[in-house]
């Protein structure tokens, strides 16, 4: 059983349709008794989600829930990322995940900031210490760096930049979460790195996501769930099995709390939960 004095998340995608706004507003409510640190929101590449985004984040803060928006500078100016933030303060919001982001499809001007540790200096230099700040962490090694010792400096830039904590990309191999802190630790980087986790809901997608963002999908399980085919009870069971051994190792072994990727979605989240005794 894990203690609840850990941090536990859980992240939304802005809908594109009316209907996915009543369905994600059906989701939080299914989810907040679960009494999260908070929740957090995506923010498309170029800042293509810019309005779902706020809209997302104006609705979980009507309910007086805590929320910490994503904010990518890829394509953005300076005078773009004060305005938001001016807009978040002014809602008394006080936590932002802070992110490069992805280059839309078609771009070709990166905007004023390139990386991510320029955006959290940035916002450390307009409003100080108002706001807590995430960043992301890649364990298995982020899939555009040139090499993993590239990644890790990376990542100890924007800590030393300012950040307060980190996020990771998902996982399923739990030995690469606790090598990366490791390694992290041993350049004198000691603040929080909670686990990211996806649970696996639909199998195929997930492998999807899981190519193109760079997450290992062990062979055995992948092996396992294409030999079930078109059982969609076995594939729910063994990825409900195999999520929350993932997590309760994790946390047994002290991470800090876990984030959950949810796709808008409560059931498995909540039953994950409810097996890991939270």
């Amino acid at each position: 059983m894990a203690a609840r004095e850990s941090n536990f998340s859980f992240e939304f995608f802005p809908p594109k349709t009316p209907e996915g706004m009543a369905k994600l507003r059906n989701t939080l409510h299914q989810l907040a008794p679960l009494k999260p640190e908070f929740f957090s929101v995506t923010y498309g590449a170029g800042g293509s989600t810019r309005e779902g985004t706020l809209a997302t984040v104006r609705e979980i803060r009507a309910e007086g829930l805590a929320v910490a928006p994503h904010l990518s500078c890829i394509g953005s100016t300076q005078d773009g990322i004060a305005a938001l933030l001016a807009e978040y303060r002014g809602q008394g919001i006080r936590h932002i995940v802070a992110l490069r982001g992805d280059m839309p499809s078609g771009m070709v001007d990166a905007g004023e900031f390139r990386y991510a540790n320029e955006l959290v200096a940035f916002i450390r230099a307009t409003h100080g210490d108002y706001f807590h700040i995430e960043v992301a962490a890649y364990p298995e090694f982020h899939p555009q760096a040139r090499s993993a010792e590239d990644d890790l400096n990376n990542f100890v830039r924007k800590m030393q930049a300012g950040a307060d904590s980190a996020i990771t990309q998902y996982f399923f191999n739990a030995d690469a979460y606790f090598r990366f802190v490791d390694e992290v630790n041993a350049r004198g980087i000691e603040t929080p790195i909670v686990p990211g986790i996806m649970p696996i809901a639909n199998f195929s997608q997930m492998c999807r996501f899981s190519d193109a963002c760079g997450a290992e999908v062990p062979r055995w399980l992948r092996g396992r769930m294409q030999a079930y085919g078109d059982d969609s009870a076995s594939i729910r069971a063994l990825g409900l099995d195999f999520i929350t051994e993932l997590c309760d190792r994790l946390l047994q072994a002290g991470a800090p709390g876990l984030h959950f990727y949810t796709l808008n979605q409560a059931g498995i989240v909540s039953t994950i939960w409810q097996r890991l005794g939270l």
